[in-house]
């Protein structure tokens, strides 16, 4: 089980990444947290939570190999997903260890009862450092871009998040997200209608890629009710290794 890179140009990535890509596999997996019913891990911003064009290893099964290796378990262990992530973005991703698990949780994400926080590290300010935003997304599926508008239509899905301006660096602005819908690229075309794109993200107005190909997007906590416990679980996921991640972390803990 060595390290996992991968160099080669990829179509579902706005340019070819300039340094090498490290994936998460069953060495270096982050757990979060674990135990019979649920395993949540923190996604690192190459991982790929579906199948695309480029053939690379599905983050799905590199947790069921995990559980496979780490507990002995004979065959396949069953791993299923609850959420998805957009491949340049990390942060805590959860799935579910059993098919009770992942049916309860399923509804949980259906009926809006679990509670995202992302962090953003964006150009420019919003217009408000705190806001509440519903606005009407339409996905190109030529393009794999959402765009945001103002008005309702046949085609188009309501979207709606809160932020709040965490602080501000020399040269971007830190955000914190809320989403309470789940929409394609939700919080990309959302910050970047406001005049705000996302560091890194080309495809929603920045003007420079990342080096390693991520946007400075990620999925900072998530909080729910354990499908079989019923308790609150709450569960934070350390940003990536990054001067900008680290300043960010520094003002939000004060």
């Amino acid at each position: 089980m060595g390290k996992q890179e991968s160099n080669s140009s990829r179509k579902e990535w706005a340019q070819a990444p300039r340094e090498p890509i490290i994936m998460s596999h069953v060495e270096n997996l982050r757990v979060l947290y674990e135990d019979n019913h649920i395993i949540a891990v923190n996604k690192r911003n190459s991982d790929i939570i579906q199948s695309d064009i480029s053939g690379d290893p599905v983050l799905c099964d590199v947790v069921r190999d995990y559980v496979r290796y780490t507990y002995n378990k004979p065959g396949l262990a069953f791993i299923g997903t609850v959420h998805r992530l957009d491949r340049p973005v990390s942060g805590v991703v959860l799935y579910a260890r059993t098919t009770k698990a992942l049916n309860r949780m399923s509804n949980q994400f259906k009926y809006r009862e679990v509670q995202k926080t992302y962090w953003a590290v964006v150009k420019g300010m919003p217009p408000d450092r705190e806001g509440h935003v519903v606005n009407y997304l339409w996905k190109d599926e030529k393009q794999n871009k959402t765009f945001a508008f103002d008005t309702p239509a046949d085609n188009r899905k309501e979207s709606e998040l809160r932020y709040k301006v965490v602080g501000e660096g020399d040269h971007y602005t830190y955000v914190e997200v809320y989403p309470k819908t789940g929409r394609h690229h939700q919080i990309r075309a959302t910050l970047s209608g406001l005049g705000c794109p996302i560091k890194g993200d080309v495809k929603y107005g920045s003007r420079r890629t990342n080096d390693n190909a991520s946007i400075h997007l990620h999925a900072r906590k998530i909080e729910f009710v354990h499908p079989v416990k019923r308790i609150p679980i709450s569960i934070v996921a350390p940003p990536p290794e990054d001067v900008l991640w680290d300043d960010f972390l520094r003002i939000s803990l004060g």
